[in-house]
């Protein structure tokens, strides 16, 4: 089967490689549309150790093909996830008590098994998400890990109808975010990137302010405009970005950290105790999670912008993503 696989060279080739028998509990997944997410950059780059030989993706969405003779979760013919988180252990404090993608034994697709950027994957049975009827595959492939990952984050903010939530970046995350915190928890959104294009993008989507630090004081503007928001979502990749959202929030804000920059952010530790402000680190997102970002974008309240390319065309897609040349989100189509 043709797939992405890292090279020691920190490059991505598209190569046949064989794909083995499934074992029990598992199931065979014909994979039609997989979307590209910087993680899948990080992991190419070595960011978090030697990956050479590993099949890319985490955002695979396909119809299953085959199922081990002990598997009654899945049958031939679903259409089901292929996320990044992939396998827990099942039996940890994490994976009792709904916070399973904290398992320290977990399994992520495209990192420490094979993921999605291929004709086929293996999945484990019990942890692939199926897809509601009526939601468009490519569009569901954006929501594996894209849409399950900010609509976690929202949760996390704790934000109510009518409260104000920052979003700072409004790439592939960014325009989901948007529309969860617009369309699902009825937020105000301040929307907050240093790329023109993208905050056209997210005038269009709804956001109720945008803010471009490049020209303005994003933080000033807030406190001036709406008192400090209450809730801050950052899931842009620089460390700027983390700071201004802490001087963003009003007393008793929360700010949720998505993105992953390579520094540390500042914190002023009295003004996070004297003001009451939550800092909280969030994971993508459990399967029920998945299960409900689903189904909102199945009724149409959440609507991903995709891109279809070819599989061949992953190495040209890295490139546009580290030069910020693209809106919404790149899908691999695998009937291209």
């Amino acid at each position: 089967m043709k797939a992405a696989v890292v090279t020691s060279d920190q490059k991505v080739e598209v190569r046949n490689k064989d794909i083995r028998s499934i074992r029990s509990g598992e199931a065979l997944v014909d994979v039609e549309f997989c979307g590209v997410c910087h993680t899948d950059l990080h992991v190419k780059n070595a960011d978090y150790g030697d990956k050479t030989g590993v099949t890319l993706g985490h955002e695979g969405i396909g119809i299953v093909k085959e199922v081990a003779d002990d598997v009654s979760s899945l049958k031939v013919g679903d259409r089901v996830s292929i996320a990044w988180f992939f396998e827990g252990c099942g039996h940890c404090e994490y994976c009792v008590n709904g916070r399973e993608t904290l398992c320290r034994e977990v399994k992520n697709a495209g990192y420490t098994v094979d993921g999605a950027m291929a004709e086929q994957c293996i999945v484990t049975a019990d942890y692939a998400v199926k897809v509601p009827e009526g939601l468009d595959p490519a569009a569901a492939s954006s929501v594996t890990c894209a849409g399950v990952t900010t609509y976690k984050a929202i949760k996390e903010a704790k934000v109510k109808p009518g409260q104000w939530i920052a979003i700072y970046g409004l790439g592939g995350l960014g325009n989901l975010a948007l529309q969860y915190a617009k369309n699902v928890f009825n937020a105000k959104v301040v929307a907050v990137d240093i790329n023109d294009s993208q905050l056209e993008l997210a005038k269009e989507m709804g956001a109720d302010l945008v803010i471009n630090p490049l020209n303005e004081n994003a933080e000033e503007i807030m406190q001036d405009k709406v008192g400090g928001a209450h809730a801050a979502v950052v899931t842009a990749v620089a460390k700027s970005a983390f700071n201004s959202a802490i001087d963003c929030v009003r007393a008793g804000g929360v700010v949720v950290a998505v993105g992953l920059p390579p520094e540390s952010m500042d914190l002023s530790i009295p003004r996070l105790v004297l003001n009451g402000i939550e800092v909280v680190g969030s994971l993508v997102g459990t399967r029920e999670d998945l299960r409900e970002a689903f189904e909102f974008a199945a009724e149409g309240l959440v609507v991903p912008k995709v891109e279809k390319r070819p599989i061949e065309d992953i190495n040209d897609i890295f490139e546009e993503m580290q030069e910020g040349k693209f809106t919404g989100r790149m899908v691999l189509d695998m009937s291209l």
